[in-house]
């Protein structure tokens, strides 16, 4: 069953004093591209939690928040009493030196100033660091989760657009017969066009042979036919198939356009062009693969 790249998380957790909230986001990308915003309360755990998304998650472009709220009645942020004293000082001298009025708002303008407010970083206990763990275990859960709905999605339109190319490519078998002796008659009616000219017919029938033999299209179509199994295949061996499903579309590719180059018939290049379309589709969803 494969998984999406794409997903979202999110977990709460409430103790005495603070709110934790822990949020992630996962996009389509070629390797792990991790970006944190970690308050610094918990930046000492830092690493570690990058160590278990990057084990979990492998692969994506993924944006992790975590988010602190004090409920308690006291908060780690206080106001720097000195250093509004030193302010208002100044500010006093300034205006009685200058000329220029006093502010009338002064609280306004002190708690803007530089050091005005302090935080107070507490040590983080035990407690706190294994309930901020299981906190991200549980965001990184729901994703995986989201992930996982949104695989069951890409298979299913990956198994209708591999059914679709499948069916194109038995209904080629119906124009083949009739492309090969439109080529014959057309060569042999030009031939007999020409004014006194007189061709051995059992050479002709040779080159024919060889003419025909270089647009013969069941190679192709036996190897398109065995990567379609392939993809299906693929799908279903677990995670992590993003980057082999991605190749085998490729060779999907090569195949169908090798059948359009030697198509030689209107009707064939119509199914050429259709499967194209289907393939055109799967290639788009399988970067979003995990």
């Amino acid at each position: 069953m494969i998984q999406s790249m794409t997903g979202f998380g999110k977990a709460v957790t409430e103790l005495p004093n603070r709110k934790i909230t822990v949020e992630i986001k996962s996009l389509n990308s070629k390797q792990l591209d991790l970006s944190t915003r970690i308050p610094a309360i918990y930046r000492e755990k830092e690493m570690e939690i990058r160590a278990e998304i990057g084990r979990r998650l492998e692969r994506g472009k993924i944006d992790f928040n975590i988010y602190v709220e004090n409920i308690g009645k006291e908060t780690g942020t206080q106001i720097n009493q000195a250093a509004v004293e030193s302010y208002y000082r100044q500010i006093q001298e300034i205006s009685e030196s200058t000329g220029i009025p006093m502010p009338e708002d002064w609280f306004k303008i002190l708690l803007r100033l530089p050091d005005t407010l302090k935080t107070e970083i507490t040590e983080l206990g035990q407690e706190e660091t294994d309930v901020l763990l299981q906190t991200v275990k549980k965001a990184i859960d729901q994703l995986e989760e989201f992930r996982i709905q949104e695989g069951v999605m890409l298979q299913q339109l990956f198994s209708e657009k591999i059914a679709n190319i499948a069916a194109l490519l038995k209904e080629t078998a119906v124009y083949e017969t009739e492309r090969i002796d439109k080529i014959k008659n057309r060569i042999n009616d030009a031939l007999c066009k020409i004014e006194n000219f007189d061709f051995d017919k059992n050479r002709f029938e040779q080159e024919m042979i060889f003419y025909i033999e270089k647009l013969d299209i069941n190679e192709e179509k036996n190897r398109l036919d065995n990567h379609l199994k392939y993809f299906i295949e693929t799908m279903e061996t677990g995670k992590g198939q993003g980057k082999k499903l991605g190749f085998i579309s490729q060779e999907m590719g090569r195949e169908i356009n090798t059948l359009g180059s030697k198509s030689n018939h209107a009707e064939l290049q119509k199914i050429v062009v259709r499967m194209k379309d289907e393939l055109e589709q799967i290639k788009e969803q399988v970067l979003n693969v995990m």
